[in-house]
């Protein structure tokens, strides 16, 4: 029971993490406005650099590790 406990607790500290990941990297990006034909300033494509490919990045592992861990949850049951 204890290894489920700190299982379920890493998921919603990942999950935390995740979803203030994602919302600094759309305030970054233009936000809700871009998506809905807003203005993206003239460029089709956008070369990450600096602190939006680190957000990016910590996406992926984040989102990675949410994955494992939901795996490791339905074994451990």
């Amino acid at each position: 029971m204890v290894i489920e406990d700190a299982l379920q607790f890493i998921q919603v500290l990942i999950a935390v993490g995740l979803v203030a990941v994602i919302l600094l990297q759309a305030r970054g990006t233009g936000g809700l406005g871009s998506l809905f034909g807003g203005n993206t300033g003239g460029a089709i494509t956008k070369t990450r650099r600096g602190l939006e490919l680190t957000l990016f990045r910590l996406t992926v592992v984040l989102s990675i590790l949410f994955i494992v861990n939901s795996i490791l949850q339905l074994l451990v049951q």
